[in-house]
């Protein structure tokens, strides 16, 4: 009896030895991929507020084109909040006030990088007390381009992003756990491509997917190299069966920082999201390895 009673203490011992090490590993598994997330995203509480708050759309002083993309874009579809359009040093009176959130374009820099390439991202944040508006909480960022291009070939893709970002935040209140462990990339792994044509700059593909016979090998889905200008036709007729997609990657001058890709349709839903360090070895663009993430 005594031996029994013994064995079982012992036993009992070892499995509270082996639970304790599996809770310390998921834990600091927890932490390493909190750590990787965003540590900026908005608390479930501040996520209501942004509900019952007023979104104010902050207008850039010497970008008038981006202006009229985005007032063009909150008129026609921004639908969760009351919103207000507003220049900036009216924003550097209104940030710390909680009852305000902002839609506004701000420079960021991922991962910090060791080169210090910026880039910029229209963000979805709340008013809140930091002191350095890129910790203010935010809800959703989106990048656009390197903070030194001035192109804005983004600009047809606007409307689309207005309207994700809203899917964004209302996913949030129900997902956020998941969401701030996986970034975007909770949106991949979609199978709508196999019924979507997929529209592709044939400007900004990679070396080792600059043409049909390339991509064909690994990518079995409907698909079109076009010119910036065809996409934005395209776009323009507003259509349901398709997709494109939105590059964000260095001048051609400069071999530094990250691309990235993101996959919409014009209903705003954000099919495929991924980056990575654009090198000699790993050009820019969208590359072979992005069609074998979505096919």
């Amino acid at each position: 009896m005594r031996k029994t009673i013994f064995i079982h203490a012992i036993t009992r011992f070892i499995a509270d030895r082996i639970m304790k090490k599996y809770i310390l590993f998921f834990a600091l598994g927890c932490f390493s991929l909190g750590a990787l997330a965003n540590p900026k995203l908005a608390s479930k509480q501040q996520i209501g507020m942004f509900k019952n708050s007023k979104t104010c759309v902050v207008l850039e002083s010497g970008n008038i084109n981006y202006n009229v993309f985005i007032k063009d874009a909150v008129q026609k579809y921004w639908k969760s909040t009351d919103f207000e359009f507003i220049d900036q040093p009216e924003f550097e009176k209104r940030r710390y006030d909680s009852k305000y959130s902002f839609l506004v374009l701000m420079k960021s820099v991922y991962d910090k990088d060791p080169g210090g390439v910026s880039y910029n991202c229209l963000n979805l944040v709340l008013g809140d007390a930091a002191i350095d508006m890129t910790d203010m909480p935010e809800l959703c960022s989106i990048p656009l381009s390197y903070s030194n291009d001035n192109n804005i070939d983004y600009g047809y893709t606007i409307p689309a992003i207005v309207k994700f970002i809203q899917k964004h935040a209302r996913n949030l209140e129900f997902k956020r756990t998941l969401i701030s462990l996986q970034g975007l990339k909770y949106y991949n792994g979609s199978e709508g491509f196999k019924d979507k044509v997929l529209l592709l700059n044939k400007d900004l593909m990679a070396p080792d997917a600059d043409s049909y016979e390339k991509i064909k090998a690994v990518y079995p889905y409907y698909y079109k190299l076009f010119s910036i200008s065809e996409i934005q036709a395209e776009i323009a007729s507003n259509p349901s069966n398709a997709l494109f997609n939105l590059h964000v990657g260095p001048l051609k001058d400069s071999g530094a920082g990250k691309c990235f890709e993101m996959i919409f349709d014009v209903e705003g839903n954000l099919y495929y999201y991924n980056f990575r360090k654009v090198t000699n070895e790993n050009k820019d663009g969208f590359n072979l390895k992005d069609f074998k993430h979505i096919r």
